[in-house]
């Protein structure tokens, strides 16, 4: 599958991440706690170069618990603050303000020697589209999203939003990048709906997850559907077993493998089939 995702907006979104990288004292990357290296934007990279940082697992309440501690750990271990949230339950959200004070603990001093007391702590919110930034702002804004007003160098029409503990945030769209250089991050992406379904072969795309999942989370796939016997099947024949188990049956008495791999995809999506993490640690 050769999978390439990058409408004109996103370049817009670079520039605008570009531009507006010197305002803020620190960038929250928020993460997809079920794919942790492959929802890791490597032109983010490029763009914060050597700004302070926080990466936010976030939907780590359904991914694999296990891997999810393997990766912060990862993290601290490079240097970099990270901490699993969920933006949908709450989980853990009450401390992403006091960590983004912690990784700036040096700066916040230096400000108070020179006197400089009061002073908003700017974040700069980046991450792959379908992320959960949204909810994640929403949430940790108590949902007022009140404006701060323009700044110098905002692109027009971008507004700050006033969280309390002296904090602002300035939003950025979800960015992918021009080119997925190994096209397994790029099926990853698309599972998780991060790529839109409209360019995708939906069919292939689900046969592709069900054969990751018979080789990591079997028992997801027999839990789910009541599939069993499947050790010897290539994903075509997962998916039509799949879509017999659920009844999906059309005229001639042909597998409707259509509807199963969006039923698939979707209840991926909705964890239905459990905590389940792609990239391992």
């Amino acid at each position: 599958m050769n999978i390439q995702w990058f409408p004109g907006h996103m370049t817009k979104t670079m520039r605008l991440i570009e531009e507006n990288i010197k305002l803020v004292d620190i960038v929250v990357e928020i993460l997809d706690a079920r794919l942790p290296k492959s929802s890791k934007n490597p032109e983010i990279d490029n763009l914060i170069k050597d700004k302070p940082r926080l990466i936010l697992l976030n939907k780590s309440d359904i991914a694999d618990a296990n891997e999810t501690s393997k990766w912060i750990n990862k993290f601290e271990k490079d240097g970099i603050s990270a901490i699993a949230i969920s933006s949908t339950s709450g989980k853990s959200l009450n401390i992403v303000l006091d960590k983004c004070k912690e990784v700036l603990k040096d700066k916040i001093e230096s400000w108070k020697k020179r006197g400089i007391v009061n002073r908003s702590v700017k974040i700069m919110v980046v991450g792959v589209p379908n992320v959960g930034k949204s909810s994640f702002i929403n949430k940790i804004a108590n949902k007022k999203s009140a404006k701060v007003g323009d700044k110098p160098g905002v692109t027009r029409g971008k507004q700050w939003i006033r969280l309390d503990k002296g904090f602002e945030m300035l939003d950025t769209p979800g960015v992918l990048w021009p080119k997925f250089d190994d096209m397994e991050v790029g099926i990853k992406l698309a599972f998780t709906g991060a790529v839109k379904d409209e360019i995708m072969d939906v069919e292939l795309l689900s046969m592709k997850l069900l054969e990751f999942l018979k080789e990591n989370y079997p028992s997801s796939l027999t839990e789910r559907y009541k599939m069993c016997d499947f050790d010897n099947l290539d994903g075509y024949e997962m998916l039509t077993l799949l879509g017999k188990k659920r009844g999906f049956v059309i005229s001639g008495g042909e597998i409707d493998t259509l509807r199963a791999a969006n039923i698939l995809l979707d209840e991926f999506r909705g964890a239905k089939l459990g905590r389940i993490t792609l990239d391992k640690a």
